[in-house]
């Protein structure tokens, strides 16, 4: 049986006429007949019979009208939910970020989303750089925000969008760390580091930066998300680089910007380039570029950020 058939089949039982189900339908009615009769022809069994000039069920078209309803509101019901799909009236998005640019950047980037898309189902996965690019290609995730180049043998598609100043993170409570305006990172190699867990990206910058200097950093506490790097910091346990933009937002937080050249990473949205993205995804990344470009006409993207 055939979805037309079953089409054909319905206007008939609904008209009792072939003239007038043909034109319901939307087609001839030579066309309608022949679909009943290929339909007859499917089931063994004649489904109409006419008594006195009128068309009447018999009862294997009595016993098939309950099941092609069924069927056909089914297929119409699919077609439909695939039209809201695309039209990106519903389905599902599978967003990754860092915790550092959940609160900041990604709540207002959904408040925009879904006030045109309010009927997507979102879903935020928060893990490091690494983590979620692994996710990324392993289809866990559509669309993830990362601040490290991805190292993966998938074939990905990396949008730079910003780049974020670090600065030196200190406990408020205690001296400052340099009477200057800023500091050096030569500055800090007697200093305690508090450093985030292996697969932030923060972790990787720290390492590279006071490599760099020509140090490795004196570590008090190895591990942990930036919540807890922070926390720590704010204790006194040490020091740590962090986005400029965060530092400035804890009160028990000092803050000394770094002597030039500094230190910043770069914050990119990310996708899989081997296959097409899901309109939900597609529509998503549109929002990312109308906020971000919003952010820098109006001047309000945050401290230490700069537009690529």
């Amino acid at each position: 049986m055939r979805y037309e058939q079953l089409i054909a089949f319905l206007a008939v039982a609904k008209t009792r006429h072939f003239t007038q189900a043909a034109q319901d339908v939307g087609v001839s009615q030579p066309s309608l007949s022949k679909q009943i009769q290929s339909l007859e022809t499917a089931l063994g069994a004649k489904i109409f019979t006419r008594s006195r000039g009128r068309i009447e069920l018999t009862d294997v078209g009595q016993a098939l009208l309950t099941h092609a309803r069924r069927i056909t509101g089914a297929v119409d019901a699919a077609r439909a939910d695939v039209d809201d799909v695309l039209a990106v009236r519903s389905g599902r998005l599978r967003l990754g970020a860092t915790p550092s640019l959940c609160a900041w950047l990604i709540a207002p980037l959904l408040a925009r989303y879904l006030e045109r898309h309010p009927h997507v189902n979102v879903a935020i996965i928060e893990d490091g750089s690494e983590s979620l690019t692994d996710r990324l290609s392993a289809g866990e995730v559509d669309l993830v925000f990362t601040t490290a180049r991805p190292e993966s043998a998938e074939p990905l598609i990396v949008q730079p969008l910003l780049t974020e100043a670090l600065v030196v993170a200190s406990a408020a409570s205690q001296p400052p760390l340099s009477a200057q305006e800023f500091i050096g990172l030569t500055q800090l190699r007697e200093q305690q580091f508090i450093l985030p867990a292996t697969g932030y990206d923060l972790r990787s910058l720290t390492l590279a930066a006071c490599k760099q200097a020509g140090f490795t950093p004196r570590i008090a506490v190895d591990g942990g998300a930036t919540d807890a790097v922070i926390g720590l910091v704010e204790a006194g346990l040490g020091v740590a680089l962090l986005p400029a933009m965060i530092a400035a937002t804890r009160p028990e937080l000092r803050s000394t910007p770094l002597a030039p050249p500094g230190a910043a990473r770069t914050i990119s949205l990310t996708q899989r380039g081997d296959i097409t993205p899901t309109n939900a995804a597609a529509a998503f990344a549109e929002c990312v570029d109308e906020h971000l470009t919003d952010l820098h006409a109006w001047g309000r993207l945050p401290e230490g950020m700069k537009a690529i």
